[in-house]
């Protein structure tokens, strides 16, 4: 039964019903970033509304749609392919950790040092720029570095974004506005954890923001103002409201380029990290069933994105993460494509400032949520139970990622950092700051090292894990992982340690007595994944 509905004639179907649901759940994650990075370049960075809304985000739209229209035909060339039913387009759109890097790193020092925001603008433009190339030029080596990593490595990795940088901020602010947050977390859980189906087949995203909007404006007539929404800020949304095409900045890209010392330092190695990442989230996918070429995803990244750029939008355009939480919806090809479509209309238009007027981002928090639970699952569900160990290891480093993240936003917030408060201060305190900076210094690739070398050695791969840890040595020594730039000797004492490892791991696997490892078992093994209510 399965396998002649996996090979319906009419495999390359553009919609389905369960697309309502990757539409909607996707859809309101695209317009949540889009609603962040719009305060922040107007309230951080204290552009003018004519930019933001009349240059900006109409380039931006255009990346959207561009990336989003992509993958969904690249979907339907995978279904159209291998004749199968259930192919889900890869979800992609403006790289979250970037959004934050490109502001506070590059965009706000330059606002900060020139009090100019267009100086700051093209300083970002620049940015992409030059992040653009290295995605390209990574493309065509990352499926040789997809194949000859563990799965648990790459996974592990991800697993740790996904606990993170992706569920620890929704889960926060769900908290501290619990009778919006909790209450629209479980109206989702039940339909797409636990099968509950709502009146009319509406898809719980829809109900759970519909909820959450309700309780938001309803508070107000008791003073409580949950959501912080008010009659006001929507009367100032209307006033942006207008057709914006987007229109060439090469001449702003280039004016950036006097920034190009400030901009090299951050540019090159996040355009690895998401090179990496990409490599994850493909595998992610591949995990759940969809394989897709990794050279033509990344080189779509960089040339998007350099053309998004070249339009006048400081943000690249990354695959996301959470292509198994978009499948499980019941998502196909269908819904990355009508997504591309509403971010259009809503950037070239001025809608996106009413809708964060109307709609509490509490409400659409809870989906992002979800996406993470799946992703961290997936880590473990997808890879034998003996690489278990190798998991945790690889998702260490983001964690001391984000807790460095953390204390250095809570310093700047009082006006000071971790230099000038002292390590020894901090240490004393419990807070051991410098093994926060060294551990999480380019974590997701220093995950997928130290994950790889965990379950080389796990499967008795000694040789292997040798290979790994020499890598290790060398990405380190360059300041790729381990470190705060790129450069020579960013960590010797770290890159002499991974390179003892090495020697040691080749000596064990030559001359030592090595017991024989235990036959692989999956997790995922007889485990019913989780389906939302189509």
């Amino acid at each position: 039964m399965q396998t002649s509905a996996m090979t319906a004639p009419r495999s390359e179907r553009l919609w389905v019903p369960g697309d309502w649901n990757a539409f909607f759940g996707f859809g309101t994650n695209i317009l949540v970033n889009v609603l962040v990075l719009t305060g922040l370049l107007r309230f951080v960075l204290k552009m003018p509304d004519a930019l933001v809304f009349g240059r900006i985000l109409p380039a931006l739209g255009l990346m959207l749609f561009l990336s989003t229209v992509y993958y969904a035909w690249l979907a339907y060339r995978v279904a159209k392919k291998t004749g199968r039913t259930d192919v889900c387009a890869l979800p992609s759109g403006i790289s979250v950790p970037h959004m934050f890097v490109v502001t506070f790193v590059v965009m706000l020092p330059i606002l900060l040092k020139t009090n100019d925001p267009v100086q700051a603008w093209e300083a970002g433009l620049t940015w992409v720029f030059v992040q653009s190339f290295v995605l390209m030029a990574g493309g065509f080596i990352a499926p040789v570095v997809r194949r000859i990593t563990p799965r648990a490595a790459l996974l592990g990795s991800l697993a740790g974004i996904s606990i993170t940088f992706i569920s620890m901020r929704p889960g926060l602010l769900v908290f501290e506005t619990p009778l919006i947050g909790i209450v629209c977390l479980a109206i989702i859980l039940a339909n797409w954890f636990g099968g509950v189906r709502y009146f009319g087949g509406v898809p719980g995203g829809l109900v759970a923001i519909a909820v959450g909007t309700i309780i938001a404006w309803g508070s107000n007539a008791f003073g409580l103002g949950y959501g912080g929404l008010s009659v006001v800020s929507v009367g100032d949304a209307v006033s942006h409201f207008g057709f914006s095409f987007p229109i060439p900045a090469v001449d702003h890209v280039f004016s950036g380029f006097k920034y190009l010392g400030v901009i090299l330092i951050t540019a090159i190695p996040f355009g690895i990290y998401d090179l990496v990442e990409a490599m994850d989230n493909v595998e992610s996918a591949a995990a759940a069933g969809d394989s897709f070429p990794t050279t033509q995803v990344l080189t779509a990244d960089g040339i998007i994105s350099l053309i998004g750029c070249l339009l006048g939008n400081p943000f690249i355009n990354a695959v996301y993460i959470g292509h198994p939480g978009w499948k499980a919806m019941g998502g196909r090809i269908g819904y990355s494509a009508a997504t591309g479509v509403m971010v259009l209309i809503l950037s070239w238009f001025g809608v996106v400032a009413l809708m964060s007027a109307l709609i509490p981002v509490v409400a659409i928090l809870p989906i992002l949520l979800y996406i993470g639970m799946l992703i961290g699952s997936q880590a473990f569900q997808e890879t034998p139970r003996a690489h278990a160990p190798a998991i945790i290891l690889a998702m260490i480093p983001q964690i001391a990622a984000w807790g460095k993240t953390m204390i250095d936003g809570a310093l700047g917030a009082a006006g000071t950092n971790a230099a000038a408060v002292g390590f020894d201060k901090l240490g004393n305190a419990g807070v051991l700051y410098h093994g926060l900076a060294t551990l999480g210094g380019g974590a997701t690739l220093a995950g997928i090292i130290l994950g790889a070398v965990t379950v080389f050695i796990i499967e008795r791969q000694l040789d292997k894990a040798g290979w790994f840890a020499l890598a290790g040595a060398i990405l380190t020594f360059f300041g790729f992982i381990h470190g705060e730039e790129i450069g020579f000797a960013q960590s010797p004492v770290v890159a002499i340690g991974y390179l003892a490892v090495s020697a040691m791991l080749f000596g064990f696997a030559r001359f030592a007595e090595v017991a024989p490892a235990e036959p692989s078992v999956m997790h995922g093994e007889g485990a019913t994944a989780a389906q939302p209510a189509e």
